[in-house]
């Protein structure tokens, strides 16, 4: 039997996916979570064979607790299942362990398969999303300009964001500045607004 457990904040979603995996002989449902430390806590203290993974939870994204995961409770495999899949979030999951990367359109059928794939060690990308990571360009920002602009995304006035990046005030409007450059934005909201489209953020 193949243990799952479900992280979804959304419970209509994650009541419907449960429902429908309870239908399959070989999977059971050992746990939902609605939050990135929900999940975690259930994943240390159950050890399930396979997390599915929203992309976007309310605490953190699916990505990072899905790095969190394979670091602290190597036996859980995991998988991304998102409504907000780009190019950038595929490389992402990828680099950070995730076995398989789905859309939340795809039928009861595809999921309990790319489930069994992952549990067995196998990997699944959806192939619509493979193709598209596959002509899409790099993000051409640095790992600093991500991180400022990460902050900057929710509002963060510049002093809050210096404080939380580490940096001088001066420093994070030059890389905003560097950031909004290059993304051809008019300013750091726009850039914010336009990294995330593209899932670089």
């Amino acid at each position: 039997m193949i243990r799952v457990l479900l992280a979804d904040d959304e419970h209509l979603i994650r009541g419907a996916m449960a429902a429908l995996l309870a239908l399959e002989d070989d999977l059971t449902v050992s746990a939902q979570a609605a939050t990135g430390a929900e999940t975690l806590a259930m994943a240390r203290a159950l050890r399930p064979d396979v997390a599915v993974l929203d992309l976007q939870l309310p605490d953190r994204n699916g990505i990072d607790v899905a790095a969190t995961l394979h670091r602290d409770v190597p036996v859980c495999r995991t998988m991304i299942v998102t409504s907000h899949g780009r190019p950038a979030h595929l490389r992402r999951a990828l680099a950070a362990g995730v076995r398989g990367f789905l859309p939340k359109t795809a039928a009861a059928e595809v999921l309990a398969g790319v489930i069994r794939t992952v549990a067995a060690g196998g990997r699944y990308v959806d192939p619509q999303l493979a193709a598209e990571a596959i002509s899409a360009g790099e993000s051409p920002l640095t790992a600093r300009e991500t991180q400022v602009l990460e902050l900057a995304a929710s509002g963060a006035p510049v002093d809050e964001i210096a404080r939380g990046a580490a940096l001088s005030p001066g420093t994070v409007r030059n890389y905003l500045s560097a950031a909004a450059g290059k993304l051809g934005a008019a300013n750091r909201h726009e850039a914010a607004r336009l990294a995330r489209e593209q899932g670089w953020i």
